[in-house]
């Protein structure tokens, strides 16, 4: 495991705390842009947007990640977020909260995402050993539904009552404080290969994605997690309405349901590399895919809140196991000078069906009913299980 004192802490620390504040946002976006329209394609279009830099700029963000200090890009893609959030609460305060403003609000800090997420997947190998990555994975992403789920999500109502621009100032102060702790990170950077005479940027890029598809394990895990990102993105895009209005639960559902994802996924941090040292990780993939598929069958047909929360916190444990063992089979067979365009080449593929998702989200919803989006997440999640079957 990790040692806590030093780089990892600090990695740690920074993780945890900017998640607290992506949470507030993200479970207040949803109830702002609720209030502002009924409409759920439009709704459904501000998680669209949240996705759709990864296609324009996932890649460039990948290339970017090798060519640079990853922990000064981190720091600087922080403040720059810390004052968008500001900007925007101060616009929500003022009254100046609309559809629009939401929609490149979610875009704009997706484009920023893009160079962090790939700077931090490319440093983490050079703060902890390279046995202790899946126990480093697991223990990043439990702290951060720890303090999304546990801290963050029942906040939000309490927050609520200060005004509706309260989530987002202390989210933008999150970003702040998240920067003071990668700034503090003493840990030597990675050791950059030299360049080729007259490398460029688009070049690179493409090494990266010929490097992910000649892995077989990487290109069929990636496949397999791009289908899924279609499902997650109808069913996040659509989740408030399915809760307060399909099982008419309300904003307290809609909280009871995204703390019980938090719970499962809590809970499945530890259970990840378990399971992974007894089968495998593309097995450990393969039973989680399967899960959730039930999971998602049973939040479609089954309309109680109670068989909701339960769901989610299946849904949560399974996709804890999903994402460490995914992250770290990325890292574990990346060469080091490659991870930042590899692991872009890898979101961008499997991130790319989740803003599809979020619009089919939207027009099945308005269509057959506000339950349909989970079913339609069921089956394509049956097809990402199916391909993984290929996978060696």
């Amino acid at each position: 495991m990790p040692a806590w004192r030093g780089g990892f802490g600090r990695l740690w620390s920074a993780a945890v705390v900017s998640r607290f504040g992506d949470s507030l946002r993200n479970a207040a976006l949803p109830l702002l842009a609720a209030s502002l329209t009924d409409d759920p394609l439009l709704i459904a279009s501000v998680t669209a947007c949240g996705y759709l830099p990864w296609l324009l700029f996932g890649l460039l963000g990948g290339a970017v990640a090798d060519r640079v200090d990853q922990r000064r890009a981190m720091w600087a893609v922080d403040v720059a977020r810390g004052v968008l959030m500001a900007g925007f609460a101060l616009a929500v305060a003022l009254g100046h909260g609309t559809i629009a403003l939401l929609l490149a609000l979610a875009f704009l800090l997706t484009t920023f995402q893009t160079l962090f997420d790939n700077a931090a997947t490319a440093l983490l190998p050079s703060v902890v050993p390279r046995d202790a990555l899946a126990g480093a994975n697991a223990r990043l992403m439990t702290g951060q539904q720890v303090a999304g789920s546990f801290l963050a999500a029942p906040l939000v109502p309490a927050l609520l009552i200060m005004g509706a621009a309260a989530p987002f100032a202390v989210n933008a102060a999150t970003y702040v404080v998240g920067a003071l702790f990668i700034a503090s990170l003493r840990t030597d950077a990675p050791a950059k290969a030299p360049k080729a005479p007259g490398s460029t940027l688009r070049a690179e890029m493409a090494d990266g994605i010929r490097a992910l598809w000649r892995d077989s394990a990487l290109r069929g895990l990636a496949v397999a997690t791009a289908l899924t990102n279609v499902g997650m993105g109808a069913l996040i895009a659509t989740l408030v309405l399915h809760v307060t209005g399909w099982l008419d639960a309300g904003n307290g559902g809609f909280a009871a349901a995204i703390t019980a994802y938090g719970v499962g996924s809590v809970a499945g941090g530890p259970v990840a590399p378990r399971l992974a040292v007894r089968i495998g990780r593309i097995r450990s993939v393969f039973v989680a895919g399967t899960v959730q598929t039930c999971a998602l069958l049973v939040l479609g047909t089954v309309r109680e809140l109670w068989a909701a929360i339960a769901v989610m916190a299946v849904f949560g444990v399974m996709g804890m196991v999903w994402n460490v063992n995914q992250a770290t089979l990325v890292q574990e067979r990346s060469p080091a000078e490659m991870l930042g365009r590899i692991s872009s080449a890898f979101r961008t593929l499997a991130i790319g069906g989740a803003p599809l998702g979020a619009l089919l989200g939207g027009l099945v919803a308005g269509a057959w009913g506000l339950n349909t989006p989970a079913l339609l997440a069921a089956g394509t999640f049956t097809l990402a299980v199916a391909s993984l079957r290929a996978v060696p």
